[in-house]
């Protein structure tokens, strides 16, 4: 039963429509209010069930393509959510997508310490610096969410992971995979040494191929992985366990970040549960 009352907006013009737009265009706004915006039944469903404070729904039914749209709005919606009717042509004002789902909430950004991630003599990590592009990071975390790390450490981020592109790339998985992110390297360097976390760093100036380096060795673990233009900072290089690379025998000389590292991180867990 919804115990919360529903508004209705129908101009573009409206106030809440604006703040909505502005937290999705603009890094500053989300970096000030420490909201962002969540687009999406299937990624504010996995917001919801992670525990991430909804502060607004907007929803507009003309656009619904799901059964149990009711049931999320109830849900959230008795959490303590404004919840706002959207009028069909301004909800597609709000959307960032081609074809909504009649789905967009304002959310509090959820706190991304280096110390929030929990660790364990088991542990796998994911580690990458400076990606650019939105949709990598976003896979990345799918990534994650599939191999089941316990934790994405964005190192030296040039894209704000509360960028409406990641949420929407990750699919929700932003919410299902603990994510920590860290000024620079020598930051993450310092705290993966103090909590005794081997490094491996993926790079192609070495002779170690994926398959044949020792992923099981005892205590937790990280691997590493830059952008693909630059690769990690030389940092990286000098402060590694081992370094690590995936055979490439065709022309090109590197993979996608996500593919690359998406593959190492399926052979350590193989490893380590063998």
């Amino acid at each position: 039963m919804l115990n919360a009352e529903i508004k209705f907006i129908t101009s573009t013009d409206n106030t809440l429509v604006k703040e909505v737009v502005k937290l999705q265009l603009k890094k500053r706004a989300r970096d000030e209010s420490r909201l962002f915006v969540i687009e999406g039944y299937r990624e504010n469903l996995r917001a919801f069930e992670a525990g991430i404070k909804i502060e607004k729904l907007f929803f507009c039914p003309e656009w619904f393509l799901k059964d149990a749209n009711d049931e999320l709005i109830e849900k959230i919606g008795n959490s303590g959510a404004e919840l706002i009717e959207v009028a069909k042509n301004t909800f597609k004002k709000l959307s960032y997508r081609d074809r909504p789902d009649g789905f967009i909430s304002v959310a509090k950004q959820p706190d991304v310490d280096l110390n929030n991630i929990k660790i364990n003599d088991s542990s796998v990590l994911l580690v990458v610096e400076q990606i650019e592009k939105p949709g990598n990071l976003g896979t990345l975390l799918r990534g994650c969410d599939a191999t089941g790390v316990d934790g994405l450490i964005v190192c030296d981020p040039v894209t704000d992971i509360f960028n409406p592109n990641v949420v929407r790339a990750s699919t929700g998985a932003l919410f299902s995979t603990p994510v920590a992110v860290a000024k620079d390297a020598k930051q993450t360097i310092t705290w993966l040494k103090e909590k005794g976390i081997r490094i491996f760093s993926t790079t192609p100036h070495t002779e170690n191929i994926y398959w044949d380096v020792n992923f099981k060795t005892s205590g937790p673990i990280a691997i590493v992985a830059g952008a693909e233009q630059y690769g990690l900072t030389d940092v990286w290089m000098k402060e590694s366990d081992e370094l690590v690379k995936l055979p490439m025998s065709g022309a090109a000389d590197s993979l996608n970040i996500s593919v690359s590292s998406i593959v190492c991180l399926y052979e350590a867990l193989r490893q380590r549960k063998s």
